[in-house]
């Protein structure tokens, strides 16, 4: 008689993580009156939305229905202004990058501002938590005359929980172009190596968030004695 070793027991069927995607779209060009949408495409977890407003200057808020990304995530905004727009572009809340397994979460932003467009683009901050990883590419392309107003904020962790960051990868690149043209391109790099030497020169020091402001339009440098004056009276503490 033959003995037959037992069968190994089968092995658990493994399921991939859920991962968001999301996509969302949104063109305005000029009207009688005030500017007209003439389109809006939401895919997965990305919604636009456009509030009432009781202006002249529409507003675009974006929200990405997840409440966060983590890694795997792909998420891609997208705005085009027409001839003569003027539009503000937001974020409904705070965008946060949490603990990634291994792969980043990615994320696009591509806006479009035609001839005479004034496009402010003003996201509400970024909060990096503990592990994450993020790789962000904003791009914008300005026609010859349209003015674009930039901010942006990356905050580490949430002080007031009492967190801590020491472990991430970001990688966050703006690419302004008018024309096609590079005018203004400003790569951001922050890894746990770089947050082990955060107190070293050009560091971030004792800082838990960092923020970008820009200014694309032209005459903008005359503008620049005004912005150093407000920087130098705020507060330091």
């Amino acid at each position: 008689m033959t003995d037959l070793a037992p069968l190994p027991p089968l092995a658990a069927p493994v399921s991939p993580h859920q991962r968001v995607r999301g996509r969302a779209d949104v063109a305005l060009e000029s009207g009688p009156r005030v500017p007209r949408l003439t389109r809006l495409f939401q895919q997965g977890s990305a919604k636009a939305m456009l509030p009432r407003v009781h202006s002249d200057r529409p507003e675009v808020v974006f929200l990405n229905t997840a409440g966060g990304l983590t890694g795997g995530d792909d998420l891609h905004l997208s705005l085009s202004l027409g001839a003569g727009v003027r539009a503000v572009a937001a974020t409904q809340t705070a965008e946060r990058a949490y603990a990634s397994l291994g792969a980043p979460a990615r994320m696009t932003v591509r806006m479009r501002a035609g001839p005479g467009a004034v496009l402010h683009w003003l996201p509400q901050e970024t909060i990096l938590f503990d592990r994450s990883a993020l790789h962000r590419r904003t791009e914008i392309d300005l026609a010859d005359d349209a003015e674009l107003v930039m901010g942006e904020t990356l905050v580490l962790g949430r002080s007031a929980m009492g967190e801590t960051v020491r472990d991430i990868s970001c990688h966050d690149l703006r690419r302004v172009s008018r024309n096609g043209r590079p005018v203004l391109v400003d790569p951001f790099r922050l890894t746990t190596d770089a947050l082990a030497r955060r107190t070293g020169p050009a560091m971030l020091g004792d800082a838990v968030a960092l923020a970008v402001l820009a200014r694309v339009a032209p005459g903008a440098e005359d503008g620049l004695g005004a912005v150093r004056a407000a920087l130098a009276e705020l507060p330091t503490g």
